[in-house]
């Protein structure tokens, strides 16, 4: 007589049974306070520039964030890798939390921006190692459903996140978008504790948190915030610190991420690749789109507005569908599916540029455009831990999300600056550009997509 031994528990559990509900919930909960916190900060900064009359540093309360975010997460893929993820996990969420309160009590503009490059250095920490705990807390056929969740949770407060922020500022104090959100943050926090104690123990291994890679990645992170704050200038100026801020980037970033991602080869290079041309495709285009209906097509921001809307709530149904378990379909047909309905998002999108074209068909368009980046993201963090060694995971989720920042950073300076130059002279040609520039590494995605399977 044979028996069929019963299935680990692991195999039977969703990621809101109980072994995981609490991981589950908390994770979810920062990584939506993170998102929501990145727009509320977008749409109160005017404001706050304003009020502590630090219009000059307005670029680099966004650049300086951005740029240590590139350092938290090169050095918390390698204390991730090195010691286990808890340990970046808690510290970047003291980070992040601790800038956040600088920001909101600071007396001028130099201490709010020393304030937010405390915040993008813990976000950075936070959310590599939150990819951590999902490949070594969850087995594989769960990552999926909660990859799905992190998209979401970077999705909904899209939704609402402008528009709260919006009535913050404009009825209350600026200061409550920085600091109402440790409030909320606190307990999410310690909601995953109970999940981090059941984890298995973490070999720890030598090797220095401080290392080559760390400073590969301050030097890249210079060339960010070079970047962005040339992106912001005019003339002769913009031009110089552009190419000092490129050649930073491109000098630094090959050392950052995995041999072969530049040239595309397959399996997990093709996913880091893919990672950075998904993103700087959808985020390239998307700053356009508002702009072009408000300008081009006469609406209110608020009707233009419903265009983030659509594809945000495109993005939630597109990260439920990809999270469904038992797909027929394998990871490189849901990245080529999801690079095809960017494709074709951006195209329908860019039609309204012709008054005959109804604004519908923009945001409708727009909407297939969330749906392919709702496929794309979480199967290419599904894969990365697929593809990755236990001991590599850190350094692995890494390099996908530093893929991700430094393409989106790249792309938005060239394009705005584009954009800039050629608007004055030619409109039509200008937005031709903004969203022709994204249109072009989507096709790329779509080829790179093929490249993602092993074999």
């Amino acid at each position: 007589m044979t028996t069929t031994a019963e299935p680990r528990p692991d195999q039977r559990a969703g990621v809101l049974a109980p072994r995981y509900r609490a991981l589950t919930i908390g994770m979810i909960a920062l990584i939506t306070l993170v998102a929501f916190e990145n727009l509320a900060v977008t749409t109160a900064m005017p404001t706050v520039a304003q009020a502590l009359d630090g219009l000059y540093l307005y670029a680099l309360a966004f650049g300086g964030a951005l740029a240590s975010g590139v350092v938290g997460m090169v050095v918390s893929g390698t204390w991730s890798d090195l010691r286990g993820p808890t340990r970046p996990l808690w510290h970047g969420t003291a980070w992040f939390l601790g800038g956040l309160v600088v920001a909101g009590l600071a007396p001028s503009m130099e201490v709010l921006v020393a304030g937010r490059i405390i915040q993008g250095f813990g976000s950075g920490l936070l959310t590599v190692a939150l990819y951590v705990v999902v490949g070594q807390f969850y087995p594989a056929e769960l990552r999926p459903r909660i990859f799905a969740g992190f998209a979401a949770g970077w999705a909904i407060p899209a939704l609402v996140g402008p528009g709260i922020a919006g009535l913050i500022v404009e009825h209350t104090n600026w200061r409550i978008v920085f600091l109402a959100v440790p409030l909320l943050a606190i307990p999410a926090a310690f909601v995953m504790r109970p999940g981090l104690a059941r984890g298995d123990a973490y070999d720890v291994r030598p090797g220095r948190l401080w290392d080559k890679r760390a400073l590969w990645a301050t030097a890249a992170a210079v060339g960010v915030g070079v970047l962005h704050f040339g992106g912001q200038q005019h003339g002769v100026l913009q031009v110089v610190l552009l190419l000092i801020g490129l050649a930073g980037i491109a000098g630094f970033a090959p050392k950052l991420l995995p041999r072969g991602t530049f040239t595309v080869r397959r399996g997990l290079p093709a996913v880091i690749a893919l990672r950075g041309l998904v993103a700087a495709a959808g985020f390239g285009a998307e700053v356009f789109l508002p702009l072009m209906l408000t300008r081009e097509r006469g609406l209110s921001p608020a009707v233009a507005g419903l265009v983030l809307t659509i594809s945000g709530l495109s993005w939630v149904l597109a990260s439920w569908w990809r999270g469904r378990p038992n797909h027929r379909l394998d990871a490189s047909a849901f990245l080529q599916i999801g690079m095809i309905a960017l494709v074709l998002g951006i195209g329908i999108a860019v039609l309204t540029l012709s008054p005959q074209v109804p604004v519908a068909i923009g945001i409708l368009g727009w909407g297939l455009a969330g749906f392919g980046m709702g496929t794309v993201f979480p199967t290419l963090s599904v894969l990365v831990l697929e593809y990755s060694e236990r001991d590599q995971q850190g350094a692995n989720s890494s390099a996908l999300q530093l893929s991700d920042s430094l393409s989106t950073a790249t792309v938005l300076a060239i394009g705005g600056s584009l954009f800039a130059a050629l608007e004055p002279h030619s409109p039509l040609t200008a937005y031709l550009v903004a969203f022709g520039v994204p249109a072009v590494l989507a096709l790329i995605g779509v080829q790179v997509a093929r490249r993602t399977a092993r074999t």
